[in-house]
């Protein structure tokens, strides 16, 4: 991390993602940021160029601490049984999708397709599906799991139908039972998490006890 970004860029889009995080990107000024960072708006352009750019810097700054997090993580779960470490893993994208949804209704294709994001965002994927083969041929070789889909369709499944749903909250509320945003929010995400798990365990023929 330390080689992409110096402390002082670190510092201000830890700072950045708070805030956007709690009052959104339009409600979230340069100023806002500078001030809670304790820094010159000039450093804003002098750091990233302008809030715009700063962005896409935050995306790829939150791609790279989500698969560093991820590496962690999966390290935690590598000696459970193939069916938990897959529920696990699909519980942690679903729950970062959710949590980071503000970059989803910003960051314009353009942004999110540059040629340091593709690459970061690659990485990422590669890393996920490699981890997904190895817990499915686990399940498979211990009879926990009877078929061997592609692990790359089932990642494509995962962030696919949980993309939809964040980028689809208008048609997606009417079959989530909420009483504020925060009810539904938590609440779309069981609801995306509990069909993953269906489809993905009978896609791999899940055979439980």
């Amino acid at each position: 991390m330390g080689k992409k970004f110096t402390d002082k860029q670190i510092h201000i889009l830890d700072i950045a993602e708070e805030l956007i995080a709690k009052k959104g990107y339009e409600g979230t000024s340069v100023r806002d940021i500078c001030s809670k960072a304790n820094i010159n708006v000039a450093m804003i352009s002098y750091y990233f160029g302008s809030k715009e750019k700063m962005m896409s810097y935050l995306y790829q700054y939150r791609v790279l601490k989500t698969r560093e997090n991820f590496s962690e993580f999966a390290d935690t779960i590598k000696d459970g049984k193939p069916e938990m470490q897959l529920k696990e893993m699909i519980k942690y994208i679903v729950a970062q999708l959710f949590k980071y949804n503000y970059f989803h209704g910003f960051v314009t294709q353009e942004l999110r397709h540059t040629e340091k994001l593709k690459d970061e965002l690659l990485d990422f994927y590669q890393l996920f599906v490699k981890k997904l083969d190895d817990v499915i041929k686990k399940g498979v070789t211990s009879g926990v799991f009877t078929f061997t889909p592609k692990p790359e369709d089932i990642l494509t499944t995962i962030i696919g139908s949980t993309l939809f749903v964040i980028r689809n909250k208008n048609f997606y509320e009417l079959y989530v039972p909420h009483k504020d945003e925060e009810a539904y929010t938590n609440e779309a995400e069981k609801k995306v998490r509990v069909n993953l798990l269906m489809n993905v365990f009978a896609v791999l023929g899940y055979a439980a006890d």
